[in-house]
Parts: C-alpha cells; sequence; structure tokens
C-alpha cells in the first residue's frame, strides 16, 4: 500500500474499535442523549481519528475528544472551547488556515502539522483509565510511523506528555524521567523529535487565567522557530 493508502487503513480500523466497552457505551450514549444546544445535530459517537498534515513534521498531541466538541464533530479539538483556543493559535503561528473549528466540512487545512491525541473515544469526566489509554496506543504508533517528516511534539498537558514519553520508551529509547512544566523543552535524543510541553487549552486552564492566549503563542512560535 502507498502511504495514503495506510493512512486510509488506519482511519478505518480506528473508527471501527471497540475495544473499550466503557468508553464505547459512553460515547454513543451522549451522542444519543445530546445536549440541548445540538438537539438537532447527527453526533459522530465514534473513536475520532487524527487530523492534519500528513506530511507534518510537528506532532500536537492531546487527551481525548470533548463530549460535545469531537464526540459530536468527529474531528480533533473541533466544536468546543479548548478547539477554539487552539485554532487561534495555530492560525497566528501559520500551522492553520483559519482560525475557527466547527465541523468536518468547515474548510479547516493544518500545514506541517497533525492532531492526535491518548484517548480517541470520550472518557467520562474526561478520566481515561489507564488500561483505555493502552489499548488506544497502537494507534499513535502507527501514526507515528506514517508520520514520515516528524520532528518535533508539543504535548498539551501532563497525561499527554507522559503517553508520548511511554511510546518512545516502550520501543527502547533510554528517556529518563522528565518533569512536565508549561513551557518546558526536551531534546530527546539522537534520532528522535523533541518534545515541548504545554499547558492543555482545557476550559478550566483557558477561564482560570492559567493558560493565556499570550502564554499559548509563545509555544507555537517556539515550535516553528525550532522546526
Amino acid at each position: 500500500m502507498n502511504p495514503e493508502e495506510r493512512w486510509l487503513k488506519l482511519e478505518e480500523e480506528l473508527v471501527a474499535c471497540r475495544k473499550c466497552a466503557r468508553l464505547a457505551a459512553y460515547r454513543e450514549e451522549v451522542a444519543r442523549s445530546r445536549r440541548k444546544a445540538y438537539h438537532d445535530q447527527d453526533y459522530w459517537g465514534k473513536p475520532v481519528p487524527g487530523f492534519g498534515d500528513h506530511e507534518a513534521r510537528l506532532l500536537i498531541f492531546g487527551l481525548a475528544p470533548g463530549a460535545h466538541g469531537s464526540n459530536r464533530t468527529g474531528r480533533m479539538f473541533t466544536g468546543d472551547s479548548s478547539g477554539e483556543f487552539l485554532y487561534r493559535a495555530l492560525f497566528k503561528a501559520g500551522f492553520a488556515n483559519q482560525p475557527q473549528a466547527s465541523s468536518r466540512s468547515d474548510g479547516l487545512t493544518l500545514r506541517d502539522a497533525f492532531i492526535s491525541a491518548t484517548c480517541r473515544c470520550v472518557p467520562p469526566d474526561n478520566k481515561p483509565l489507564p488500561g483505555e489509554m493502552l489499548n488506544c496506543r497502537p494507534f499513535l504508533v502507527a501514526e507515528i510511523d506514517l508520520l514520515t517528516h516528524l520532528r518535533g511534539i508539543v504535548a498539551l498537558g501532563k497525561i499527554g506528555f507522559d503517553n508520548i514519553l511511554a511510546v518512545y520508551r516502550q520501543r527502547g529509547n533510554r528517556i529518563p524521567a522528565l518533569e512536565f512544566k508549561h513551557d518546558k523543552f526536551y531534546d530527546l535524543g539522537p534520532g528522535l523529535p523533541w518534545l515541548l510541553a504545554s499547558y492543555h487549552p482545557s476550559r478550566q486552564n483557558t477561564q482560570t487565567g492559567r493558560l493565556t492566549e499570550a502564554m499559548f503563542d509563545v509555544i507555537w512560535q517556539q515550535a516553528k522557530e525550532r522546526l
């Protein structure tokens, strides 16, 4: 298969996944019940594939779909406040062609960036279990293998940060214990992508001022310069 066929096959396998009974039941219940504001919309209600440029040098790695964001729209960081915050920043840094993300058909494209997540199904209380994250890991490994130009990773939140490190350690790379800290940069070693940590653009972080737009802009400007 050529690379695009491999991407398509991976997406088909991911969307059909039902390894985690708890997550499958929850994502589908959310899709059935729906939020009042979206009562007239058809929810995606399935695992959410990665999104972006298949030739990307930058991987952006988050936690999991939002119940009424990605679980509704079927695209990473699309349809909720976290996505609004993220794509506005990516647009300013030149990684996205527009600052808005509302649906899979809104015309948004990414340049030199690909977005993925630790868990592809929305978890109850936004807290995936360790076994559920492990079940999802092969999809991330496959994406990394397909991102043949990968040079850097921005991890959004500590869970994403820890899971990216786990992937490379699982592959036999000798990476020491690293501290998660906003705007902390790590060179993971020869032949490996660099890693930049950022607070997650969750409403809890952005509305409390823990993560401001200025702080987030610094992350993407640094990523752009390091690429």
